[in-house]
């Protein structure tokens, strides 16, 4: 009689469960628009979700431990004038987030510690360069404010967010509209998904096509019949990958391995809901301590539910297998390095002792030569009774009267939240 031999993997017995129901997220209208982004991005400090709003596009921004039921005159981030259809956290500065919108724009925002009293309206920078609606944008995992957005125009652009410049545009590489886009861990190389059922690895430095006609999968998984799109999550420290049907209520996880038949089915997480979006939590947002190695945000239609995948552990020691060194918050190159040809691989830390999100950096966006720029040829006359009137010491003074009253009004924002948290606690202890 023959033994059925099982595969050895520490990864076997990882469950899903959702969080209690106070700790959701309550009463947020998620939008209603008809598009295949995740909706939700998510960090070890906010949790921000793509939501419904009249004239323009707007999402919100959450404190992580914010949970409950969500006041619904709190504060958006509002600037786009068309319906954002994708956000993503930087993974070098928790504070600051991109939108990419139906409006052709992508904007970059800077969120304070605090949560502000009105609407934050004013981005950091706005990134013009797209002919149509913007629909996919995505950090570089390495270097410093590095973004990539990719429009329906076809077109992918590479920024640099800290001067507002177009490094790079890769034209006459998709023949139709670009579905997703995934670097690799080092950023040196990016993969498309297309309309046109090709998938295409790109050079972006180079402006080439690297691979794009693959031959027979190495492996195929039958998945099911519905025709929801699928939100895939790859974790590389565990070799799993998530896979989230939207429309659908389940999240299949699958171990990719090295040897045939190299992706083993591990497990489904089903639910009654299906989901609206997800969001997922960079490694170093998880508790080590319960031996979490996934958490999920699902969208419903009017709530955010956080969905815990553990691995069942007796020990309350820190597991090492589980946690290897994970990408932290610092970059390892700088943009015009990257732009140069550098590689580098991502900065490690160590999860032993937790992760302790680092304090509000500010995104400091130097647009090059502002001040330096020649006058037209023929404009003169015109110049020389600008100068009369505002000459260079006399323009830095107002700059710096305008910034020492943004940080006054800040200030004061900050003092006005504090003083509502006091209140919300008094109101509480009175209950």
């Amino acid at each position: 009689m023959s033994r059925r031999v099982v595969r050895q993997s520490k990864f076997r017995h990882v469950f899903g469960q959702p969080v209690k129901a106070d700790q959701m997220y309550e009463d947020i209208r998620v939008s209603k628009v008809t598009w295949d982004s995740s909706f939700c991005a998510v960090n070890p400090k906010f949790l921000a979700i793509i939501v419904e709003s009249g004239g323009g596009g707007a999402f919100i921004v959450l404190p992580l431990a914010k949970t409950g039921r969500v006041d619904k005159n709190h504060p958006l981030v509002t600037g786009h004038t068309a319906p954002v259809l994708d956000i993503d956290w930087c993974p070098h500065n928790d504070n600051v987030i991109a939108s990419a919108s139906e409006d052709t724009t992508v904007m970059v925002w800077q969120v304070p510690d605090y949560v502000p009293v009105r609407n934050i309206t004013e981005p950091v920078v706005t990134l013009e360069g797209h002919s149509k609606r913007v629909g996919i944008i995505s950090w570089h995992p390495t270097a410093r404010n590095v973004l990539l957005s990719a429009g329906c125009d076809n077109l992918v652009i590479l920024w640099n967010v800290g001067t507002g410049e177009m490094l790079l545009a890769l034209e006459d590489m998709h023949t139709d509209l670009i579905y997703n886009v995934g670097w690799n861990r080092n950023g040196s190389l990016l993969v498309t998904t297309c309309k046109d059922k090709k998938v295409r690895v790109i050079d972006p430095r180079k402006q080439q096509i690297v691979a794009k006609n693959f031959e027979d999968p190495i492996a195929l998984q039958e998945m099911d019949t519905s025709n929801g799109v699928l939100l895939p999550f790859y974790d590389p420290d565990s070799s799993i990958v998530y896979l989230c049907g939207k429309g659908d209520s389940s999240i299949r996880y699958f171990e990719i391995t090295d040897e045939a038949p190299y992706v083993h089915y591990l497990n489904t997480y089903s639910s009654k809901e299906p989901q609206r979006g997800m969001g997922f939590m960079p490694k170093r947002g998880l508790d080590v301590s319960k031996c979490e190695i996934a958490r999920f945000f699902k969208l419903h239609e009017r709530k955010c539910e956080p969905i815990v995948m553990t691995v069942p552990r007796k020990s309350d020691l820190f597991q090492d297998d589980l946690y290897p060194d994970t990408p932290g918050p610092e970059p390892a190159l700088e943009a015009d390095e990257w732009l140069s040809g550098k590689d580098a691989e991502p900065i490690l830390i160590s999860l032993r002792d937790g992760y302790v999100p680092v304090k509000n950096r500010e995104l400091k966006v130097v647009k090059k030569n502002i001040l330096d720029n020649k006058p037209p040829p023929g404009s003169r006359r015109r110049q020389s009774t600008c100068d009369s009137d505002f000459s260079q010491p006399a323009l830095e003074e107002v700059l710096e009267e305008i910034r020492a009253l943004k940080e006054t009004v800040q200030a004061q924002e900050k003092r006005i939240s504090d003083l509502e948290n006091k209140l919300c606690q008094f109101a509480n202890g009175t209950d």
